[in-house]
């Protein structure tokens, strides 16, 4: 509870009244994060025999790796309320300077709908969501991202699509790996235009070159396919704005065998012959421009699209079509995203998320505005190019190649840029700096003729006297050439042509929004996700102008605010973790895992140890990290683990023995992902140290240390950490995220750099995010939570969320047994309970018990993962006690369900959990013939009638969705 203000005399009689240099604004956020009250904990800790949560920790946490004294007066400090947290970042975002950015480069600034905006982005029913794994309570992002899928495919003329990757540099690299899968090579040559982005060349660079793959970079006019080449990359249209007639040159590549990749500018598809007509294999870029705001660099939502016969071999996830137990028409994610974890090493990629929010947002923007909005969207900034190009040449400045869309090179000299630059700064704009005296001048949706005549008069100073804006419009725009001019219509699906009116959008919006299941709803227990609350106060930021509007390639002088927040952002995490370096770039979990892997191989080169590519896994490890190392270019040995769960520490130790002279690392989840702290973690580590290895810990679990122990204290050398985890970042119904990484300080010279903007290391690896620090714009979320916590508030979150896990592992254990336990019998956050047996004494099968919790209104936790036929449960420390007796009654619940099948009392296959979910239509309907009540079906806890969420399909047939593949809107 808040302590009150002192309280001195008052003066003149009027009684006692608070001292002023005291009189603080009241607001414990600490207390409004965590869900039990203190006398919960009390009552809980007695249900453990405990009596604090010291006590706890002491007894589930190994004490040699637990923190000793206090950090109060560090970056972290003692916590703050929510309006100086505010005020704090308005001092930050107010030292950036919102400009009108012209510099291009795959970014431009938009207009969000405020429909979409308040709807969708501010809305915690679309951001508070877990990825749609269980497709009966996600029918609502899974329509939106079907939605987008069609809108990628129309737009780039590819027959199929997924539901968005982390950006476009990743998304080019991604499609040469797929070019390499497909043509079953592990090394080759794979060409790239020198037209392309230059971030996206730099990443495709470093995915190749851990690969073995040589790339090679020259213009795609002249290259030669004497030699043997499996695929290629063309920007279109190209950096610089040109339009070239591509088809000859993947007529080429085709001929030599090579299969196409084709970079999409995604509005000027609207207007020019797409990809897919051009004969390209696979198409690739950003969605950003439709409606998602610039953010400093993202998140954004990329997109991959290629031809049907290809789809097996597409990276991330998909979207597809079913139908449900009952005939109806349901959505679920293909086969291909459930593979990601299962394969391992042999996966198609590490990316198994995607940017599901801004998937939506942009989908969104595409059904606001209908074909016809979007084709005068693009017509307009295509109008406003031409006027400005004419404008140019007017002056007599030379100008690039035409045609153009949206960007226009200029020679101006360079004895003339100076000035030119002094002026644009003058009034507030950002152009392109290229070389040799030329600047790159890109418009968009928000450019007005007003903005137009600025820039005449920037770049052509004395020159520009007398030219108008209004003369120029009168001058009529030619047609593209017959060659690029698109001819099959956009968006002609009924779902881009019906939400006309903003009553209309609200109303879709809502409709999507209420068949999904949100932390707006009831908790989400998922094991290894970390579902916790995302304050309102946290996501305040996230809208502002001089957060969300700045360019990424921005001057310096003009983000003091964003490096502010990025430098103490790092210093915070890095005294979180106990390392002494960070990088921000990362924008995924999974680009983490990759990017600390490289830095180690740099590492290792650089210490002439270069021959050292093996990666020792254990097989508890998350499912990402096998495909991560393979894409860093090592090869995975797997380390067992024993009954209990650990891993086996002798096997650990022959196996790094026998692999010493070539061990890189191991990848090390801690807590381990069978939910315990392994008791001997420094003990691996000085294991793999001492055969010249290095430490990789997956920092997914890093809910359970923060406050109690830091990694880089005991032995770890490198640790990534999901900010969309234990940092508050919403998890947007499977993305955006944020996986930064920390390490020791002999790994710090080689953090990820950018070719654009100077950071990362001297000896840095080549950048793994498209932006210098990935989805900066989410970054305030991150920075509010720590500050309000403080280092008290953080450590009890921690002390809590143990006790959450383990209040739940003690009141369920005798109904499903907990799996693994650590030290003493305790759990870590999570723990993992046991289903396995009651498949041979009932038939019932884990789905069936996560399909019935629906019926409760939970969504399951973890399913069979990391252990076939298991729950994995998390409840964090936001949730009540309330609500986690809740669920615990719930599973009980279910549990005599399931005894009623074991005894014979209910029927062995048309039960209520064979059954569920049960729809209101289910339950209602005239023919109701099964052998339990539908009160049962609909209503097994009395609680259920005073609010209850009813799924909008019943199980959906996931066998009919992989083998008839649709992903796509239908209708």
């Amino acid at each position: 509870m808040p302590s009150l203000p002192e309280w001195e005399e008052g003066v003149g009689g009027e009684g006692a009244c608070p001292k002023m240099e005291k009189m603080a604004l009241v607001g414990d956020f600490a207390s409004r994060h965590i869900g039990p009250r203190a006398h919960d904990i009390e009552e809980m800790l007695g249900l453990l025999e405990l009596s604090s949560l010291d006590d706890l920790v002491n007894a589930s946490v190994p004490e040699d790796i637990r923190m000793t004294g206090r950090l109060e007066d560090g970056p972290v400090g003692m916590g703050v309320d929510e309006a100086s947290v505010l005020s704090d970042l308005r001092a930050m975002a107010s030292r950036n300077r919102v400009y009108r950015s012209y510099i291009g480069m795959g970014y431009s600034d938009c207009f969000t709908p405020a429909v979409i905006l308040r709807n969708v982005l501010e809305d915690p029913r679309w951001y508070t969501p877990y990825t749609p794994y269980q497709s009966e309570i996600s029918q609502g992002r899974l329509e939106a991202l079907l939605n987008f899928q069609t809108m990628v495919a129309d737009l780039t003329g590819m027959e199929i699509a997924n539901a968005s990757l982390l950006d476009e540099g990743t998304a080019a690299a991604e499609a040469m790996q797929m070019c390499a899968r497909i043509h079953g090579v592990e090394a080759g040559v794979f060409f790239a235009a020198e037209s392309c982005h230059p971030m996206t060349l730099t990443i495709v660079k470093a995915r190749a070159e851990a690969l073995g793959v040589d790339v090679v970079v020259g213009a795609h006019e002249t290259f030669d396919f004497s030699g043997p080449v499996f695929g290629v990359l063309v920007q279109y249209p190209a950096s610089d704005g040109s339009i070239y007639d591509l088809k000859p040159f993947i007529d080429r590549a085709h001929a030599a065998g090579a299969l196409a990749v084709v970079s999409a500018d995604f509005l000027s598809l609207a207007l020019l012959k797409p990809p897919g007509e051009l004969g390209a294999d696979i198409a690739v870029g950003s969605t950003q421009r439709f409606g998602v705001p610039l953010g400093y660099g993202g998140p954004h939502a990329a997109y991959l699209a290629t031809r049907d016969s290809l789809k097996r071999q597409m990276p991330g996830r998909i979207v597809g079509v079913s139908h449900d137990a009952e005939g109806r028409t349901a959505v679920r994610l293909a086969m291909q995203t459930r593979e990601q974890h299962i394969r391992r090493d042999r996966a198609t990629s590490n990316i198994c998320t995607a940017q599901v929010l801004l998937a939506v947002v942009a989908s969104m923007y595409a059904v606001y505005h209908g074909p016809e909005g979007i084709l005068e969207i693009a017509r307009r900034v295509r109008r406003l190019t031409w006027h400005l190009n004419n404008g140019l040449l007017a002056m007599g400045f030379k100008t690039g190649n035409l045609p153009v869309f949206d960007t226009i090179e200029v020679e101006i000299g360079a004895g003339h840029q100076r000035d030119v630059l002094s002026r644009a700064d003058e009034r507030s704009m950002n152009l392109r700096v290229l070389g040799n005296g030329s600047l790159g001048v890109s418009l968009d949706e928000t450019t007005t003729f007003a903005d137009l005549q600025d820039l005449i008069e920037v770049i052509g100073g004395d020159r520009a006297a007398g030219l108008t804006t209004e003369a120029l419009s009168t001058v009529r725009v030619p047609p593209y050439p017959e060659w690029a001019i698109r001819t099959t219509p956009i968006l002609a699906h009924t779902v881009f042509n019906t939400h006309r009116s903003e009553t209309e959008m609200m109303r879709y919006l809502n409709r999507l929004q209420s068949k999904d299941l949100s932390l707006a709803s009831s908790m989400i227990p998922l094991g290894s996700c970390t579902m916790k609350l995302n304050a309102a106060v946290e996501m305040l930021p996230i809208t502002w102008p001089e957060f969300n509007r700045i360019h990424p390639f921005a001057p310096a002088d003009q983000v003091k605010g964003y490096r502010e927040l990025t430098g103490r952002l790092e210093s915070i995490l890095a005294e979180i973790t106990g390392f002494d370096a960070v990088s921000l770039q990362p924008n995924a979990g999974s680009q983490g895992e990759y990017a600390g892997l490289l830095v180690i191989r740099k590492y290792l080169r650089e210490q002439g140890q270069g021959a050292r590519r093996v990666c020792l896994i254990p097989e508890s490890a998350h499912g990402t990290n096998p495909a991560s190392a393979v894409m860093a270019g090592m090869r995975v040995v797997v380390v067992r683990c024993d009954t209990q769960g650990n891993i086996d520490v002798d096997d650990l130790r022959r196996k790094a023995a026998d692999h010493r002279d070539v061990l890189a690392v191991l990848m090390v989840t801690y807590p381990s992902t069978h939910g315990v702290f392994e008791a001997p973690i420094v003990e691996i580590c000085r294991i793999i140290h001492e055969c010249g290895g290095q430490v990789y810990m997956d920092g997914a679990n890093m809910n359970a240390l923060i406050g109690v122990a830091r990694p880089g204290d005991f032995g770890p050398d490198v640790c990534h950490l999901n900010l969309h985890k234990t940092f508050c970042i919403p998890h947007g119904g499977g993305g955006p995220g944020m996986g930064p990484i920390a390490v020791k300080a002999h790994l710090a010279p080689y953090l990820p750099t950018h070719p654009i903007v100077a950071t990362g290391g001297e000896l840095g690896i080549d950048s793994v995010s498209q932006a210098p620090w990935g989805s900066a714009s989410i970054l305030p979320i991150t920075y509010a939570y720590v500050k309000l916590m403080g280092w008290q508030g953080l450590s009890r979150a921690t002390r809590v969320a143990l006790l959450n896990a383990n209040y739940i592992a003690h009141r369920l254990d005798p109904y499903y047994p907990v799996l693994y336990r650590g030290q003493n019998g305790f759990v870590a956050h999570e723990c993992i309970l046991d289903l396995r047996a009651l498949r041979a004494t009932s038939g019932v099968e884990v789905e069936d018990v996560a399909k019935r919790l629906i019926d409760y209104g939970f969504h399951a936790p973890t399913v069979s993962f990391p252990v076939p036929g298991t729950l994995m449960v998390e409840p964090t420390e936001s949730e009540s006690r309330e609500e986690i007796d809740r669920f615990c009654e719930a599973m009980i619940s279910i549990r005599g369900e399931i005894t009623e099948i074991e005894c014979q009392k209910a029927h062995s296959f048309d039960n209520v959990l064979k059954n569920a979910p049960h729809t209101a239509e289910h339950v209602t309907a005239a023919d109701w013939a099964h052998p339990y009540s539908r009160e049962k079906a609909a209503f097994p806890i009395s609680s259920l009638r005073d609010w209850k969420y009813w799924p909008p399909v019943a199980r959906v047939d996931n066998v009919y969705g992989d083998r008839n593949l649709i992903c796509s809107c239908i209708g």
